[in-house]
């Protein structure tokens, strides 16, 4: 069965490889072999061939089909076909080499493997590079071993062409031959070749006005058309010289060319110099095939060439073992014509498959709505496509779910987190709250004798609770452990201590549970005090509010000091405390819901007790302070007092030179560490905000949306390194999709308080588009 291989050569400016796919079909059915490759970018190759063609073929002054004014004759002509033939040996040497390279060679082992030497193969290379064009692809060795391939050269961009005639039978073929400006060649040679042809009909327009063949092929549908004369490329356009006086470039034939090919034109023979830029043209009037010459070409290699061809493809040779044979025809010319059996080329739209003399006899052509279109190689077939993607994706998904079940992501995902709770827009201290904080001096104003190694004697209390409650606390919680009784002398203290529910102003104070632990004051109620524990993440930070936990002893309640605090401050607000049936707590609208093991980031997690994560307020201050001292000199605006939770908390570092930190602790000792006190506040402050203000708490996903989220942004990683395809290009659109993917994860950070996978995501993105990029199929 015949085979068509189709190499696709990708180059970009900026990139050190060229990209090289392959695929290889049966004819008339899909790809069954895709594979990707790479080749290396070759200055020195692309010299060698620019060196070639301009400065050694092109000044052999031979009479060349090109535009008389611009043939040249100088210089011995022996010793310029010797310097041609010397530099298209060495062009030969290092393209070989170039093809010989250690990443190209799988691709053409795999090639050799699948490919019989007795079949009929159409190689075509499909590239935009100009001077991937030039090159002699036929001197690839892997052609010498296949004698039945011939390479053809094709556009990246391909489309079906559409045949707009009814079907009917022919007794002919018709071929349009356009004889063009002949000054200095003999086309009466092409013109005989083309009159002795079996079963065809050939109109000849001799140096024609560009309205008789404009109107001929609006008029007659044609199944070949031949030019021969002058003809060259500017730029990249190609130019052909129709008589003395007229040019054509193939625009000025567009709609003409494009209705024959709709009126079943199948083959365009342009025999004339440098028709690679005809070629180029012609590809968007989506002629099936054409043969030009790649370069300059002699008059007598023209003819010979027409000669062979013609006479191979009438007797039945397909059409690509027809252009071999004629090509290879010329080696035996070579030795005055050099480089004659390198010009010849095919250029070939994929989607059609060349007919025979043969076919073309028979040819019947079909409705626009009985054509099959192929899917364009620019795009593998869609179907596989998205499985190789898809795989890809679930792959790498599973891959990075695995790392991350396995805990080997959580502290660069609690890193991340902290990242983004630090982008966070400050706000102003929480006006609920004031922090009356005892300084070193604070201590050391207080006789020893009184205090008792403590850093709060029973007398200051005492005067600290009298003066506070003169200005109308909403409730008042003590953060120093006082696991002693009070003086009998300081029976008020005692009193106001007790008062949880009941008295002036609720008192609240703290003990610690666990092994070893610290009791409660033994003056206060079972309801009047609360743990101050914390919890802390591997890393040292604190993430995690404690609200309560089952028989926390030695302390005799099950809420957390903060919890006590809130809710009895919500208590005026009428706001109660509930257990909903999943067991959360509930304050008004608000459901605190308990952390599970494997809650956003965090894998494998301790949850005891009804932990939740702690949002922190993003504030320079939790809240508005003043020291011992300033509340007993009177040294303060009571308004910061009234109707506030007051919260009493030692800071002198002779009793508490620990600071603890958070996610807004850039590194370890740094000033954005918290005391106790201020620890305690943002657990206050973080249950008022969610309840009274609707701060939303921070939230995560399910397993299975998080899982559905990282699939999505591995897919997205896959697909965009299959849609750009160059490496550069992959990088900047990664680094493009990785800003997205950051914007969404702070957005919903600083918006909603969501907490969603930024750091498998990330990853997944960039090992999908890595493996898409490098893989081979």
């Amino acid at each position: 069965m015949k085979k068509l291989v189709v190499l696709r050569l990708d180059s970009e400016p900026e990139s050190p490889t060229v990209r090289v796919n392959l695929t290889i079909e049966s004819q008339g059915t899909r790809p069954w072999i895709e594979m990707t490759s790479f080749l290396p970018r070759s200055r020195k190759l692309t010299t060698k061939t620019q060196e070639h063609w301009q400065e050694k073929y092109r000044n052999l002054g031979a009479p060349y089909r090109l535009q008389p004014k611009n043939i040249l004759y100088d210089g011995s002509i022996n010793a310029k076909r010797e310097e041609c033939q010397q530099s298209a040996t060495k062009l030969q040497e290092m393209f070989r080499e170039w093809l010989d390279s250690e990443s190209f060679r799988p691709l053409e082992k795999r090639l050799r493997a699948e490919l019989s030497r007795d079949e009929e193969i159409r190689f075509l290379i499909r590239t935009q590079d100009q001077q991937l064009q030039k090159l002699p692809w036929h001197l690839w060795d892997f052609f010498e071993h296949y004698p039945h391939a011939e390479v053809a050269l094709g556009s990246t961009k391909i489309e079906p062409t559409k045949v707009l005639t009814k079907p009917k039978r022919k007794n002919k073929i018709t071929i349009l031959a356009i004889l063009g400006h002949s000054e200095g060649l003999d086309l009466e040679k092409d013109r005989s070749l083309l009159t002795n042809l079996p079963n065809a009909e050939t109109l000849f327009l001799v140096e024609p006005k560009r309205e008789e063949i404009n109107d001929k092929l609006w008029e007659q549908s044609w199944d070949i058309i031949f030019f021969a004369g002058h003809s060259q490329t500017e730029g990249e356009t190609g130019r052909i010289y129709i008589n003395p006086t007229d040019s054509l470039t193939i625009d000025e034939l567009w709609y003409a060319l494009r209705k024959a090919v709709e009126k079943g034109l199948k083959l365009a023979i342009f025999n004339s110099c440098d028709g690679l830029g005809l070629a180029r043209r012609l590809d968007d009037v989506q002629i099936p095939q054409m043969i030009v010459m790649r370069e300059l070409v002699p008059d007598e290699v023209a003819q010979k060439f027409l000669r062979h061809f013609l006479q191979s493809f009438a007797d039945g040779k397909s059409l690509y073992l027809a252009a071999r044979e004629a090509r290879e025809r010329l080696q035996g010319i070579e030795s005055e014509f050099p480089c004659a059996s390198w010009l010849p080329v095919i250029c070939q739209n994929q989607l059609q498959v060349p007919p025979s003399w043969e076919d073309l006899l028979k040819q019947s052509p079909l409705e626009p709505d009985q054509l099959q279109v192929l899917p364009s190689y620019n795009h593998k077939p869609w179907r596989r496509i998205a499985q190789n993607l898809l795989l890809a994706s679930f792959a790498v998904t599973a891959m990075v779910t695995g790392l991350r079940n396995l805990g080997a992501l959580q502290s660069w995902e609690l890193k991340a987190f902290d990242q983004l709770m630090r982008l966070r827009p400050q706000q102003e201290p929480d006006q609920r709250l004031l922090l009356v904080t005892i300084t070193e001096e604070d201590v050391q104003s207080q006789p020893s004798e009184e205090r008792d190694f403590a850093s709060l004697s029973d007398r200051s209390l005492a005067q600290l609770l009298t003066k506070l409650e003169q200005y109308q606390p909403r409730v008042i919680g003590l953060d120093i452990y006082r696991d002693q009784p009070v003086g009998s002398q300081y029976t008020n203290l005692a009193q106001q201590m007790a008062n949880s529910n009941t008295g002036q102003t609720p008192f609240f104070a703290i003990c610690k549970y666990g092994n070893p632990g610290v009791s409660p004051p033994p003056e206060v109620t079972k309801e009047g005090h609360g743990f101050d524990n914390i919890l802390l993440d591997p890393d040292g930070i604190i993430r995690r509010h404690l609200l309560a936990v089952e028989s926390p002893a030695p302390c005799q309640n099950d809420s957390s000091f903060s919890l006590q605090l809130a809710t009895r401050y919500l208590a005026d607000e009428g706001i109660e405390l509930k257990i909903t049936p999943q067991q959360y707590i509930q304050l008004g609208k608000t459901v605190f819901k308990t952390l599970s093991k494997d809650s956003g980031g965090y894998r494998n997690l301790d949850t005891l007790g009804h932990q939740v994560l702690l949002n922190y307020r993003p504030s320079h201050e939790i809240a508005e302070k003043v020291t011992l001292k300033e509340i007993l000199s009177d040294q303060f605006n009571p308004n910061l007092v009234k109707n506030r939770i007051v919260l009493i908390g030692t800071i002198a570092p002779s009793f508490n030179n620990h600071h603890w930190r958070t996610p807004y602790s850039s590194s370890k000792g740094s000033i954005e560490t918290l005391t106790g006190i201020e620890i305690q506040a943002h657990m206050v402050s973080h249950i008022l905000s969610s309840v009274l203000n609707e701060r939303p708490l921070i939230w995560w996903w399910s397993d299975s949306g998080e899982v559905l989220w990282i699939f999505c942004w591995s897919a997205i990683g896959g697909l965009l390194a299959w849609k750009l395809r160059s490496p550069v290009k992959v990088i900047l659109g990664t680094g493009a999709a990785f800003s997205i993917l950051y914007s969404i994860c702070l957005g919903l950070v600083v918006l909603k308080s969501g907490w969603v996978p930024l750091v498998p995501s990330v990853l997944a993105l960039v090992v999908t588009g890595s493996c898409v990029v490098f893989s081979v199929d």
